[in-house]
């Protein structure tokens, strides 16, 4: 699919403002507190994110499939997840794994200094890459490759977010936190589990906060 830059301008402008404030008031009513959060959400068009024929469900709390087998998570566990990142302050760097559309990486944009991104399936990222820059968010850097390796050569990171489940914590993942850094990443196969794994020094504090279902955590790259 191509992706006109100009036509998603137009879009962002056209349809988004009072739906994502819409959107950002449901989610506050459901728990989220972050106000930081809650005003990316209101700022960001979810609908060029989705499929067209999806658009009119965009800013419905529901997850939607994108292609690739692969979905766009539901507007609940975006904020959750980007609340957890933040509940010890504002990180500097955060690495993602799992672009997908794009649309956590767009909040997460609008959270930190720099966004490092990593997603297996080349097509989904060349398509979130213009997204993103359509909305002119010029801080997150992309890398085709495999999620359970992270991304070692930009390592450490004070938080990582990952977008997809693998049955158990990579330890590439593990290796690449700084000192106090903060992993928020959904764990499991038929059942999964959000934890939240801090690391003090060479131990990790594991925190369980709700069930989730994700895809899975596939390794390795396709082109």
């Amino acid at each position: 699919m191509t992706l006109n830059k100009s036509r998603v301008r137009s879009n962002i402008s056209g349809k988004s403002g009072r739906s994502g404030e819409i959107l950002a008031q449901k989610l506050f009513a459901e728990g989220i507190q972050n106000q930081q959060v809650l005003q990316a959400i209101a700022r960001s068009p979810r609908h060029i994110f989705v499929p067209e024929i999806l658009a009119h469900k965009a800013y419905d709390n529901t997850a939607l499939p994108i292609g690739q087998g692969q979905t766009i998570s539901q507007p609940y566990i975006v904020a959750k997840m980007s609340e957890l990142l933040l509940a010890e302050g504002n990180p500097g760097s955060i690495l993602e794994i799992g672009t997908g559309s794009g649309y956590q990486t767009s909040i997460l944009a609008q959270l930190t200094n720099r966004v490092f991104s990593v997603e297996r399936i080349k097509s989904l990222q060349w398509q979130a890459k213009r997204r993103l820059q359509a909305m002119d968010l010029h801080n997150v850097s992309m890398k085709h490759g495999d999620g359970w390796q992270g991304w070692a050569s930009k390592a450490p990171f004070e938080a990582i977010i990952v977008t997809a489940a693998p049955n158990q914590v990579p330890q590439a993942l593990l290796e690449q936190l700084s000192d106090n850094g903060r992993l928020v990443i959904p764990v499991g196969e038929q059942q999964q589990v959000l934890k939240i794994i801090t690391r003090k020094g060479d131990q990790f504090h594991e925190q369980q906060v709700e069930a989730v279902r994700f895809v899975p955590l596939v390794p390795g790259t396709l082109l």
